[in-house]
């Protein structure tokens, strides 16, 4: 049973959220071969200010 725990900076609507999560569902099912039911996915939404690259927050002007 795969589970994914996935980042992303807030602001995606809940329609991308639903394609994205089904395209990775169906990425998996073919290259592990499991079902759909099998597949969890953990959408963790970011505020720029609580994430940082190279040093410097992605809500600073890069």
């Amino acid at each position: 049973m795969p589970t994914f725990h996935i980042e992303l900076f807030e602001g995606r609507t809940v329609d991308q959220k639903r394609q994205f999560v089904d395209a990775i569902t169906r990425v998996t099912c073919e290259t592990l071969g499991c079902e759909p039911n099998s597949v969890d996915i953990i959408l963790t939404d970011v505020k720029k200010e609580n994430w940082a690259t190279g040093g410097k927050l992605w809500s600073d002007e890069r």
